[in-house]
């Protein structure tokens, strides 16, 4: 089994932060812009904490100033995302770093982004789809903008609508205006929590802004009774263990709750969340899992198929995928 070429189902990406530190140094250049203090000396991004990689993110952001760049960066990420046997990725992108929350703005990005994520299927083979991200740390006020752009875009490339960003920042409640827009134009919801916010953070996101999909989840672990409440409300968490290890949301792989998660019954996920932050690829996320908890042909199976029946694409997306995911013969 070669797990680079395991034909895979990945749930949970933010596309900027996806992008190679050499496109990020690339465009940098293009436009005089020094951002060369979040490099570290191998190239790679450098941060200290969760905090700080908030920061860091932000100011790669800064180099991504037209929907041209944005074309190019969906284009660089999926060739890099494909080599690593992704048929199938959902991406959040906010509307806040795709002309600052305007509509009309909005709109032009998500073409450039929607003729990338074609060519790229055309080409690789991978399918492409968009959940608009309100940034939780940018405050309630400003996540309306953002589900007003994907009650207004929704479709076939915006499938979905969730929330990221600094998590303890407000409670869920506080943000419940932009996903009850979002909800009443139809659109599937997911959002990040559990990461840093423990139990109680994925109970009330639950409760309060009724999601189908919850990002991480990871602290749910700890409450029995929560584990219940996912289990019967069917909901599915996008897990991201190399993220989680290297952002130290655990000690280590030995202690990631994956693994328990999964033998209690809840639909787990695996994805790379920023994967140059994190040196992570989906390869190695499985590679881990399978040195780690002796994870198998089987288990991966089993993760791709929970991932396709939870992501937000059509029915007829979900059957094209679906063959893709088949074994070689």
């Amino acid at each position: 089994m070669s797990f680079q070429t395991l034909p895979k189902v990945e749930l949970h990406t933010h596309l900027e932060g996806c992008a190679p530190p050499a496109f990020i140094r690339g465009l940098a250049a293009e436009k005089k812009i020094d951002i060369s203090g979040i490099f570290a000396d191998d190239g790679g991004y450098a941060f200290r904490d969760f905090d700080h990689f908030l920061q860091v993110y932000e100011a790669a952001c800064t180099t991504l100033q037209s929907p041209e760049d944005f074309r190019r960066l969906t284009m660089a990420v999926l060739e890099e995302t494909a080599a690593h046997g992704v048929v199938y990725m959902e991406t959040f992108v906010s509307p806040d770093f795709c002309g600052g929350g305007d509509l009309a703005a909005w709109k032009d990005y998500l073409a450039a982004m929607e003729d990338a994520a074609q060519e790229a299927e055309d080409k690789l083979g991978i399918t492409l789809k968009g959940i608009v991200t309100g940034i939780r740390h940018f405050g309630p006020e400003a996540c309306k903008p953002a589900a007003k752009c994907a009650a207004e875009t929704f479709g076939d490339f915006i499938t979905g609508y969730g929330m990221a960003g600094g998590e303890m920042v407000g409670r869920p409640a506080d943000y419940a205006y932009s996903f009850d827009m979002a909800r009443e134009a139809g659109i599937p919801l997911t959002c990040h929590a559990g990461e840093w916010g423990g139990a109680t953070m994925v109970a009330e996101t639950i409760r309060d802004l009724k999601v189908a999909r919850i990002g991480h989840g990871i602290g749910a672990v700890d409450d029995p009774a929560l584990i219940d409440e996912i289990l019967e409300k069917d909901i599915v968490l996008e897990v991201c263990p190399g993220s989680n290890v290297v952002l130290k949301a655990v000690n280590g792989w030995n202690s990631h709750p994956i693994a328990k998660l999964r033998d209690a019954g809840v639909k787990v996920t695996v994805s790379t969340d920023d994967p140059p932050f994190f040196h992570t690829t989906m390869t190695a996320e499985y590679a881990m899992l399978h040195q780690t908890f002796g994870w198998e042909e089987e288990e991966f199976a089993m993760l791709n198929k929970t991932a396709l029946a939870a992501a937000f694409c059509d029915d007829a997306t979900k059957a094209r995928v679906a063959k893709r995911l088949e074994p070689a013969q």
